[in-house]
């Protein structure tokens, strides 16, 4: 009896303790800016183009079982190739988008391992952007799920044949839902995002222990963008995270340098975790990006630091066509 109660706290301890940690219980993201998307399902299709991105995240190098993150999102926005023309008063002609032009779309699917841990899941996102002069207002909502399963081979057992934690299942599926809100100008953007709004209890086996659930997680993100030349672009941006509990606040503070649009360095500062240095080059429509993390807690004894990939492709026409789309 002694050796299954130490398994079950011991289990409980480890599986918990990476729920309550807000940045473990999702995946961080550093270069979130390249691909905000993944944090509100608004962003879908606001820039018009179709968008793959590719982010891989490789954290603590250097410790064994330390979060991994891969994730792969596709977006797109629904328009057409035409205007629709209109006569006015003084026999003026005059063209607006249809309304076929306001729908977004994307999906992503991502697999992020933390320990013992293992969660690979899906997205798919409809978003409505609201056109509004030289202005854009955005709302998306996704439904989401993924597969939570539990590495056996990196768990240590007293007894291996222990029918307790045989009880429970190793693979469990959970579903749930994000919303999102975004505003922006050519030069401005504001969002608002909350995910995992249904709070899924965690189910292992036949038993389902509520005080035991997902909690909801709160994003607002902006930025502001500032031409210091034709050439040069400095864009300050900050991102602030919090879950229900609200004792795992955290902020990222960012400030990112263009030159031409097609190379940028930028640094970021989020509180009470790490340093991070981040580039990025634009090769015709393909972009690539970097993002180192210096944690600034005493695990940086024991690591290299985190390390983030990032590969991105804009597929479709160039702002032209779409001259009542103005993208930030």
């Amino acid at each position: 009896m002694r050796k299954r109660l130490i398994i079950h706290i011991g289990f409980f301890v480890l599986f918990f303790h990476s729920i309550n940690a807000f940045g473990q219980q999702l995946p961080i993201y550093s270069q979130y800016m390249m691909n905000g998307f993944l944090l509100n399902p608004a962003l879908a299709g606001n820039d018009g183009y179709t968008s793959i991105n590719l982010t891989a995240r490789e954290q603590w190098l250097g410790i064994s079982s330390a979060p991994r993150t891969h994730a792969l999102s596709v977006q797109t926005r629904l328009l057409k190739t035409s205007y629709i023309s209109k006569s006015t008063s003084v026999r003026r002609k005059i063209t607006r988008p249809s309304r076929e032009g306001r729908v977004g779309l994307g999906g992503y699917v991502f697999n992020d391992k933390n320990g013992i841990i293992d969660r690979t899941g899906f997205q798919m996102t409809y978003a409505y952007h609201i056109p509004m002069d030289d202005k854009q207002l955005s709302f998306g909502i996704s439904v989401n799920a993924f597969q939570f399963s539990i590495d056996e081979n990196e768990i240590v057992l007293f007894d291996q044949d222990d029918p307790y934690l045989m009880e429970y299942d190793k693979i469990i599926f959970i579903p749930d839902a994000n919303f999102g809100v975004c505003f922006h100008t050519p030069e401005l953007f504001v969002g608002v995002s909350a995910t995992q709004l249904l709070r899924s209890a965690l189910k292992l086996g036949n038993q389902s222990y509520t005080n035991y659930r997902l909690l909801r997680h709160y994003y607002i993100m902006g930025g502001y963008k500032f031409d210091v030349t034709p050439e040069i672009v400095i864009q300050p941006s900050i991102l602030m995270k919090s879950s229900d509990s609200f004792r795992s606040f955290q902020i990222d503070f960012n400030a990112r340098v263009f030159y031409k649009n097609d190379y940028w360095a930028g640094l970021s500062y989020r509180t009470n975790d790490a340093m991070v240095i981040m580039a990025g080059v634009k090769v015709s429509q393909y972009y690539f990006g970097y993002a180192f993390d210096y944690s600034l807690s005493n695990i940086r004894k024991y690591s290299f630091g985190s390390h983030e990939f990032m590969i991105a492709v804009k597929l479709g026409d160039n702002a032209r066509r779409y001259r009542w789309l103005n993208r930030y």
